[in-house]
């Protein structure tokens, strides 16, 4: 297998790319012409397609091919990409062989609508975990990176990485995010927590909070039934890089990648504090209504 770059190198080299991708998304949203939705009549979210989508992971393809082309990458929109057939594979690979994944436009639905709080999401997978993730809000003019036992950090979108400070992340609220799928818990919450599924939440006029408003401190914590290594998956890791509790529902550290299917993890729990997991926990094993 040739040599590949560190995941640092992954993400330097290119940084001031997806810059230039965040830059054409946000010039162009106003005008953004929608494609045919993809095959998900049920989900509004997962269904959404714009041009954005495909130029965004078209342009990422030509950078890795010409910067990386050793490397393996997935992209949300590989069906539909000019590229995919050019790549070495687009799945998992062993240790140490490392595959990217690009959202292009993650919150598509968003991002169609007029609202600022959709992202552009990168990452590079190992077989046993998550490397590093890229997170950019091109409407909010800022970014988020962190690298495998690093930490997490934010800056803006002028800032070099080395000039991003520590991600921290503290909520006073008692809102917690439950993720598609995941509105069997509302129920189950302690009385003392409030329920927020933006799947019944969600305004085309008024711009409701996303998953990626845990990274900010929108939540206490969040419920997911599962998550896509390219976005939820991704987000999640971000948290537990800024120093969040993310587990799987039964409490235990979350499995290797390589022993997951359809590039997503099982059910995570991500909590701000000790407390907070604890009374996810306590959710969703059933025995938590009316705590406190």
């Amino acid at each position: 297998m040739p040599e590949l770059p560190s995941p640092r190198q992954i993400l330097t080299t290119l940084l001031p790319h997806l810059k230039v991708a965040a830059a054409y998304a946000h010039e162009i949203q106003s005008r953004i012409v929608e494609q045919p939705e993809k095959d998900y009549p049920d989900n509004i979210f997962a269904s959404a397609l714009t041009d954005a989508d495909l130029s965004v992971q078209t342009f990422v393809e030509v950078l890795l091919l010409g910067y990386f082309p050793q490397l393996r990458f997935y992209g949300e929109e590989h069906e539909k990409a000019f590229n995919t057939k050019y790549f070495r594979a687009i799945d998992l690979g062993p240790q140490g062989d490392y595959l990217v994944t690009l959202d292009p436009i993650d919150g598509t639905r968003f991002y169609a609508d007029g609202h600022a709080n959709y992202q552009i999401i990168l990452t590079v997978l190992n077989a046993d975990g998550f490397e590093a993730a890229l997170l950019i809000h091109p409407a909010q003019n800022s970014y988020l990176y962190a690298l495998r036992g690093e930490g997490a950090f934010v800056g803006q979108l002028s800032d070099g990485m080395e000039d991003c400070q520590p991600l921290k992340i503290e909520s006073q609220d008692n809102v917690i995010y439950l993720g598609g799928g995941a509105i069997e818990f509302a129920a189950r919450l302690p009385d003392r927590y409030r329920a927020y599924d933006l799947y019944v939440a969600y305004s085309k006029e008024i711009q409701m909070p996303n998953m990626a408003s845990v990274l900010s401190g929108a939540y206490a914590g969040s419920i997911l039934a599962g998550a896509q290594w390219i976005d939820g998956a991704a987000i999640a890791f971000l948290a537990q890089e800024a120093g969040c509790i993310v587990t799987t529902h039964d409490g235990s550290a979350l499995p290797p990648l390589h022993a997951c299917a359809d590039y997503r993890w099982p059910g995570l729990l991500i909590a701000t504090s000790p407390t907070v997991h604890a009374d996810l926990l306590a959710t969703v094993r059933g025995d938590a209504v009316g705590i406190g």
